[in-house]
């Protein structure tokens, strides 16, 4: 499945709400697919992106791990029907802004958190999903500079 439906799929799953467990699932899901499109660009884009394609790859990998495997409500893993990436540039722009209403959605539990474990979680995930999306910026500028000197 392209990238963008699975963006897309992903921002309705976030913005349908839910409890803190919820959102926690749908921020695995947001950091493996921000890994998979990363590595995509990576292993099948010319080879100026392999490296801020790794970099995604490295850092939605660490976010993965600091918002923990899936609770039962997380579905099926997303990512795992990616299979391309039609317009790397509009794909990561999309995937940026998935990013940034993750961060927010997770400062607006956080706030309203019910535990210090919850807090901390939350601010983690934060943190993580932020760091993805400048990630994300670096290799959308990449993508730019190659189809602007390299297509």
């Amino acid at each position: 499945m392209d990238a963008v439906r699975l963006i897309r799929a992903t921002r309705d799953a976030l913005q349908g709400g839910g409890a803190e467990r919820d959102l926690m699932a749908e921020a695995w899901q947001a950091q493996a697919l921000t890994q998979a499109i990363g590595s995509h660009l990576a292993l099948h884009g010319a080879p100026e992106l392999r490296t801020p394609g790794f970099w995604v790859c490295e850092a939605s990998g660490r976010a993965c791990g600091s918002t923990g495997p899936p609770g039962a409500g997380a579905g099926p893993l997303r990512a795992a029907i990616l299979t391309e990436v039609r317009e790397p540039a509009g794909t990561l722009r999309e995937l940026r802004e998935l990013l940034a209403e993750l961060c927010m959605a997770l400062v607006s539990v956080a706030c309203t958190a019910e535990s210090e474990t919850e807090y901390w979680q939350c601010i983690e995930a934060v943190d993580a999903a932020d760091e993805s999306k400048d990630r994300v910026g670096a290799l959308l500028r990449a993508v730019e500079s190659w189809q602007r000197h390299g297509v």
